[in-house]
């Protein structure tokens, strides 16, 4: 990549000559202009008859019959340094506020809110902008829309993903580099507007941790333009660029929830944390209503108000579903036909027993963990539907119980849709959780008094 200041100045200097001399180079002494221009008479450029003391005397200008062609000249050229290469096409006309067809309300309102969020700093060029989000949810397509739109305004800009933006820099460590390192940093600090892609996926050895820190401090503390995306939460930053980003005075924080839009049956994006395709064959039409056993008419009754509220449910996941019951009652048939009806419809949920879900967590901590247990927190609790089987089975140590509140307490206030059974009783269910499922607002608890499912109709 070439120096950038050093090549928008060379593009300008052929563009206008040299005008300081006020002198045009041999390149420029024919017809630059229109030849039918009353003004240049084709020369394209025109002095103004201005007193020796005024700072214009001397100095040519570019013709207005020229104008044009210049502007258009510079933008191809801050295209062309911008890095957005297979990205132009990205831009806001093309992009879907609302996503694809079948988003969830909170979704579909996250994504909108990014995308005004996005408009709105595009137009301004003032503050930083972090969007968060998964893989393929429009983070990338909106920063893209920011920068195209800006080098079609003029703006001197750079879009780059993070491990790119440090082995640009690395690479000026070597011979044959044209700029030295304090060239390529500074033209990185200065730019007028920087776009930070893939934050957080960058190896995160001491160096890159300080060259990182150094380049947004900069832009943080001259308060330049700066967007930044990153598929992890903000928790799992280095704690001084964490600082920065949470200044509410400059930056504007958006979190996109909808999932990945290029691939929409891989909803939750964490298969290996789903049982899900263990319950495959658990749909509403494979539950039985037991009317043919000897059982009591009110547990018959209480079987037929679980059925009903689970199809209510999966045709329209709104708050929270707790269904409870002894062992055996159909409860994770009803939660499995919920989450077999919404993967039906493209939008797999996440289904886990809650003691395997801390499992999962517990195993984020080991040095071979693929993500962190901050990432495979975030993903649990931010997963567009979520089922819990048996609460009330896992451990009861401070840690469990300490993790269990803050998946609770996250998706209560952000009213994600949540599907929980559990054989306890409320009174033995943890009171902090026990008072989000007894909000009945958001949430319905329905008691299933069945006895264990034998089998036998």
């Amino acid at each position: 990549m070439k120096n950038i200041a050093a090549s928008i100045k060379s593009s300008e200097n052929a563009a206008v000559g040299n005008q300081a001399e006020g002198e045009l180079s041999p390149r420029h002494r024919y017809s630059l202009g229109d030849p039918n221009c009353p003004i240049c008479h084709g020369l394209g450029f025109v002095s103004t008859d201005v007193p020796f003391d005024d700072p214009r005397f001397g100095k040519l200008e570019i013709c207005s019959c020229r104008i044009k062609e210049v502007t258009a000249m510079r933008r191809d050229q801050l295209f062309q340094l911008s890095n957005l290469g297979a990205l132009k096409n990205l831009t806001f006309d093309n992009f879907k506020p609302r996503g694809r067809i079948g988003l969830g309300a909170l979704q579909a309102d996250s994504l909108e809110q990014a995308y005004n969020s996005a408009m709105n700093f595009a137009g301004t060029l003032r503050g930083w902008l972090l969007l968060l989000g998964k893989y393929g949810c429009g983070k990338t397509h909106l920063a893209a829309a920011i920068a195209n739109q800006a080098v079609s305004m003029g703006v001197s800009t750079l879009f780059l993903t993070v491990p790119d933006l440090l082995d640009w820099l690395r690479f000026s460590y070597s011979e044959g580099s044209e700029d030295s390192f304090e060239q390529r940093f500074e033209e990185i600090r200065n730019i007028p507007l920087l776009i930070m892609d893939d934050f957080g996926t960058q190896n995160a050895t001491s160096w890159a941790q300080e060259k990182l820190f150094q380049i947004l401090n900069y832009r943080y503390i001259n308060q330049l333009a700066t967007v930044i995306t990153s598929n992890n939460p903000l928790s799992s930053f280095e704690g001084r660029i964490r600082s920065r980003l949470m200044d509410p005075e400059l930056m504007t924080r958006v979190e996109i929830l909808a999932p990945d839009y290029r691939n929409p049956t891989d909803d939750i994006g964490h298969p290996e944390l789903s049982t899900l395709s263990l319950h495959s064959k658990q749909t509403f039409g494979t539950f039985s209503l037991r009317r043919n056993e000897d059982i009591d008419p009110s547990d018959l009754a209480s079987l037929k108000e679980a059925f009903e509220a689970a199809q209510a449910f999966a045709q329209n996941p709104q708050g929270w579903l707790v269904f409870l019951g002894p062992y055996g009652c159909g409860k994770t048939h009803l939660a499995a036909a919920i989450g077999n009806y919404q993967a039906g419809l493209g939008f797999p949920p996440l289904m886990v027993v809650v003691p395997d879900l801390l499992d999962h967590l517990r195993a984020a901590y080991a040095p071979s963990s693929p993500v962190s247990i901050d990432q495979r927190f975030e993903e649990i609790r931010r997963s567009r539907l979520l089922i819990l089987d048996d609460l009330g089975t896992q451990s009861a140590t401070p840690w469990a119980r300490e993790k269990l509140y803050q998946l609770f307490n996250y998706r209560y206030n952000a009213e994600l849709p949540t599907v929980i059974t559990t054989a306890s009783m409320p009174g033995e269910i943890d009171p902090r959780l026990r008072s989000r499922m007894s909000d009945t607002r958001l949430c319905r608890m329905v008691f299933m008094s069945a006895p264990s499912y034998t089998g036998k109709n």
